[in-house]
């Protein structure tokens, strides 16, 4: 696994694309940032460009090239 480098002061608006499309889902944008406590990212809202689905994830889960890919590819 390689990793995407993230600064989790970019990370809302930020754009992403799935390497696995599921249902021709395939560009993603970051539009909600959950912090902890400590003012750390958390978790953060993936909206598909295409269909405005919404899905709620781990923000480290978009360091891993092997599902997420940085920008629209």
């Amino acid at each position: 696994m390689t990793a995407n480098t993230i600064n989790p002061a970019k990370l809302l608006n930020s754009k992403w694309t799935a390497v696995e499309p599921v249902k021709k889902e395939k560009h993603f944008i970051v539009t909600r940032v959950f912090f902890d406590e400590q003012e750390q990212p958390q978790r953060c809202i993936l909206e598909a460009v295409l269909t405005g689905r919404k899905q709620e994830l781990h923000w480290r889960e978009l360091k891993d090239s092997d599902c997420w890919l940085f920008g629209w590819q």
